[in-house]
């Protein structure tokens, strides 16, 4: 039998050694090339006028399942557009309000004006982001969850902080919205149907502790359910039959940025729309 000398064997083995290294060295070259990767560029939004409004009476839902998300992380020299580059935003304002994008995580968050402490909320700075009219985001009565990730302080409650909605309350518009109303910080779901109805699931908890929360509202087997950070807290008993379709775009932060908009103030990151087939 043949016996392996040692020393025949000892160049493979340094050039195994020598390519386990640079292997290595590759890696941590990739890895420090992507920390060197810039975040993207944050600041304040410049306000642009609202889409035009599409002369149609006829009013649509959604025939297809729908999954919209607003991470914000664009930056402000681009267009805020959801994940698939669509669906725009655009940022209104009146009396000076200001939307900014600011640092969270990796990524940006829309920051919302102060809260105004003016005698006159007429003069009070507003601003909010608002898309254009799109009835595919009209869920009729389809299960549904929407909801966005929200930092508050105590400083920025009011009697109204819409977060997120389309439609009105009132009129017999219909509405989905995420809101965090009254000076106990307490986040809730609404639901209105065409014919009238408000459902409200609304949970005994604070969310205006300075911390970042995640709200989801969820429509499923006749319930409206609000979750906290992935927790259910409340739900309220909503009928099949209501339905929800209104030519309102998406709005966040506001129902509009006239007098009376029930204005947002704090950071807004991850909001999101889904409508199942």
């Amino acid at each position: 039998m043949f016996r392996i000398r040692w020393w025949l064997a000892l160049p493979g083995a340094l050039l195994l050694s020598a390519g386990l290294v640079l292997a290595h060295h590759d890696s941590l070259a990739a890895r420090s090339t992507a920390l060197r990767i810039p975040p993207p560029v944050g600041g304040v939004l410049p306000s642009a006028p609202p889409f035009p409004e599409p002369v149609s009476p006829r009013i649509g839902i959604a025939t297809a399942p729908v999954n919209v998300r607003y991470s914000f992380d664009g930056g402000i020299d681009k267009p805020i557009t959801d994940a698939e580059g669509g669906r725009e935003l655009r940022p209104l304002a009146e009396n000076g309000g200001a939307l900014r994008l600011v640092p969270q995580g990796l990524g940006l968050a829309v920051a919302y004006p102060d809260r105004c402490t003016l005698a006159s909320e007429e003069n009070c700075p507003r601003a909010i982001l608002e898309g254009f009219r799109d009835d595919s985001l009209n869920p009729g009565t389809r299960p549904m969850e929407y909801g966005a990730s929200v930092l508050m302080t105590r400083g920025d409650l009011a009697d109204g902080a819409n977060v997120v909605q389309k439609g009105y309350s009132v009129g017999g518009v219909s509405q989905y919205k995420l809101q965090v109303d009254h000076r106990l910080g307490h986040p809730s779901c609404v639901i209105v149907g065409r014919r009238g109805g408000i459902y409200r699931a609304e949970p005994w908890l604070d969310v205006a502790d300075g911390r970042w929360h995640s709200l989801t509202c969820t429509r499923a087997e006749g319930r409206l359910t609000m979750s906290v950070d992935g927790q259910p807290r409340a739900s309220v008993r909503v009928p099949g039959r209501v339905a929800i379709a209104n030519a309102e775009p998406l709005r966040i932060g506001g129902k509009g940025p006239a007098e009376g908009n029930d204005q947002f103030a704090g950071e807004i990151d991850n909001v999101f729309v889904s409508i199942s087939g």
